[in-house]
């Protein structure tokens, strides 16, 4: 567990398109990763987790993100999971389930991304609400494109 209050930052995307959630997060994960830090991401389900996993593999038409999932390599510089993240991971989390995991204390930063479908904004607004009365910091970040 860090020393700090995990930072939390919410992604507001300019799409209602679900799948924007996960081309979003390859994006971010290729940019923590060029920058030196470790990703978890947490996925609802093992049909999310494959839908990301391929967008990894070719998200950049010129190169990939190396990945992995939890149960292949929990060590791994990044990692996608559904249950609780590995002890090793603590740098940065980004949240593709509708529900903030218990395990979301232990890292540095909480990436949040989120799409304008109705039901996604309604549980962002819960756990956003969740990290406020937390007394965790909140960013919010409005992109005005993709």
């Amino acid at each position: 567990m860090t020393s700090e209050k995990t930072k939390v930052d919410f992604y507001i995307l300019p799409s209602a398109d679900p799948a924007a959630r996960l081309d979003f997060a390859c994006k971010l994960t290729d940019k923590a990763w060029r920058l030196g830090h470790r990703v978890y991401l947490h996925c609802t389900d093992t049909a999310q987790r494959q839908a990301l996993d391929e967008r990894l593999w070719r998200f950049k038409g010129e190169s990939f993100v190396p990945h992995s999932h939890v149960e292949d390599e929990p060590d791994g510089v990044i990692v996608m999971g559904i249950a609780d993240a590995p002890a090793s991971h603590q740098d940065l989390m980004i949240n593709l389930d509708l529900k903030v995991p218990e395990c979301f204390k232990r890292f540095a930063r909480v990436a949040e991304v989120v799409v304008e479908d109705p039901a996604v904004r309604q549980t962002a607004r819960e756990s956003f609400r969740f990290y406020r009365e937390q007394g965790y910091p909140l960013q919010d970040h409005k992109l005005q494109r993709l």
